[in-house]
């Protein structure tokens, strides 16, 4: 028997965003290592409640603790004492939060979700080269994970530096990106 109730109809949160991933158990008790998404990584402890997604849907979450431990973070989930039983539900999975509990923040900076969905258009010529997939972080700066689709120059999937030299424009309005890109690359 599952520990997770899913909630569903009109008291489920209506606007969610990935945050961070459970990825594996932590010890005997039930205790999860969590890969989180935020700049920093402690800074997911700020977000309340947790949503974490399952196959019948999102389920709200309380952590009863956390600990950072060489780098990791780890939590412990109210109701959830076995790893056996946390290893079944709660690994390998999303959590997300309500999209309200964020900060907001100054002009010219962005939440990496709201730059998902975003056409990417170089200004060299002119081309659209596809949509903001994701974005990763290399160390040096964040890059853009753009792929060609339909409307786009090809179907090729770029990586394009996020950096202030290489993007110009973000416009959340009109839902698009320029860029000083070669399309080439």
């Amino acid at each position: 028997m599952s520990r997770i109730s899913v909630v569903s109809g009109p008291s489920s949160p209506p606007d969610l965003v990935v945050v961070a991933r459970i990825t594996t158990i932590h010890g005997v008790k039930g205790w999860v290592k969590i890969h989180p998404y935020t700049d920093e990584p402690e800074n997911i402890f700020d977000y309340k409640p947790w949503w974490l997604q399952t196959d019948q849907g999102w389920k709200e979450i309380q952590v009863v603790q956390y600990k950072v431990a060489s780098q990791n973070l780890i939590v412990q989930i109210l109701d959830f004492d076995d790893r056996d039983i946390a290893r079944q539900e709660l690994c390998q999975k999303n959590i997300a939060v309500e999209r309200s509990e964020f900060p907001e923040l100054d002009s010219n900076e962005y939440y990496w979700h709201q730059l998902e969905g975003l056409r990417v258009i170089s200004i060299q010529d002119g081309i659209d080269l596809g949509v903001v997939a994701g974005l990763m972080e290399t160390g040096a700066n964040d890059v853009l994970e753009v792929k060609g689709d339909i409307d786009s120059l090809d179907f090729k999937e770029r990586l394009i530096p996020y950096t202030k030299q290489v993007v110009l424009t973000v416009n959340l309005i009109s839902k698009k990106i320029e860029v000083d890109w070669d399309a080439e690359f």
